[in-house]
């Protein structure tokens, strides 16, 4: 069984990515239930903490129900990390992650998030002054390296397990691919199979069925999956995938009536978490992957991601279960 520390997991965990304005705590809430075993956070900026902007701060809010839950910052000041260790540590995460992957300009342009790719020293001295200043578990979460010609995963994450992280999630595209071409596994894999490897090393990127998710575990060995893309408006995968590993078969997907309340509940803890004007903005690009492949559906989207009025999309969504009620989604075949 994998651990994080002294945070005992399942065997091949399935882990909630790290994503913008998508792995908030009411869509923390809903993988949760439906078998996330470890739920990250937004990615944060740690200038953006020390300036104390509005922002990033209410991205470290966390809940019980989700433990174990993992705070995710970045930046590529070392002063400024530090800073923001102290700050995270008083929401009393279970983990602290450092995205050292981010494959946005914005971000690497500061050095930060992938662009650290470029300085794998600074990565690993960053990383090992954040596990000196913390008692709480520091992970990290990166990608293969800048382009094809400067790939070293597996000295990258030997040199980080050596100064003290405890678990590294790879997702398997450089940064110069973005989210283009498919991920690469296999450099994970060697990674994991480095006999000087004894921290857990999780795969990412491109888990969009039941059977890769088999796949990563069976075929390379890894200890979990992290599952990004996948869950965005279907938090049903982390169910489907658990299934599938139990008895090698598609489980049923969910009724319509499971996907117009999962996407209430959303939206409800969305306006109570965040207010009524951003709650109905930011669950909007949920709703396609809730309802889709339903044939003569997209007045009912348009209406979901156009209205900015709460009530107008709780209509829709009593709309969309009279009309469609009795719609019977296709199982996947295995």
């Amino acid at each position: 069984m994998p651990k994080i520390g002294d945070i005992e997991l399942p065997d091949f965990p399935l882990l909630l990515a790290p994503m913008e304005d998508v792995s908030d705590p009411p869509f923390r809430a809903l993988c949760k239930e439906q078998g996330a075993d470890v739920v990250f956070t937004e990615f944060i900026s740690s200038e953006g903490l020390i300036r104390d902007a509005a922002k990033s701060v209410m991205k470290l809010d966390i809940y019980e129900k989700e433990r174990p839950v993992g705070i995710q910052i970045f930046g590529a000041n070392l002063d400024s990390m530090l800073q923001s260790v102290e700050i995270v540590e008083k929401s009393n995460p279970d983990i602290i992650d450092i995205n050292f992957g981010c494959p946005v300009k914005k971000v690497v342009s500061k050095g930060a998030g992938a662009g650290i790719l470029k300085d794998i020293d600074l990565m690993v001295s960053l990383t090992d002054a954040m596990v000196k200043h913390t008692k709480l578990p520091i992970t990290v979460k990166t990608r293969l390296g800048w382009d094809e010609d400067s790939i070293k995963i597996v000295e990258v994450a030997e040199r980080l397990q050596d100064v003290g992280c405890k678990a590294i999630s790879i997702h398997g595209r450089t940064r110069a691919q973005m989210y283009k071409g498919y991920a690469k596994w296999e450099p994970i894999a060697e990674v994991k199979n480095n006999p000087r490897m004894h921290i857990p090393v999780f795969g990412n990127g491109d888990v969009d069925t039941p059977e890769a998710a088999m796949k990563m575990r069976d075929e390379y060995g890894l200890d979990g999956a992290m599952i990004g893309r996948a869950s965005i408006g279907y938090p049903w995968f982390f169910r489907e995938v658990k299934h599938f590993f139990r008895t090698g078969e598609h489980m049923a997907p969910p009724t319509m009536q499971e996907r117009v309340e999962a996407a209430r509940r959303h939206l409800q803890m969305s306006i109570d978490w965040k207010g009524e004007k951003l709650g109905v903005f930011e669950t909007r690009r949920h709703y396609t992957n809730y309802f889709k492949g339903i044939p003569n559906f997209k007045e009912y989207r348009m209406k979901m991601v156009t209205s900015d009025d709460a009530v107008d999309v709780f209509d829709t969504f009593d709309e969309v279960l009279e009309k469609f009620g009795d719609y019977e989604f296709e199982l996947q075949a295995p």
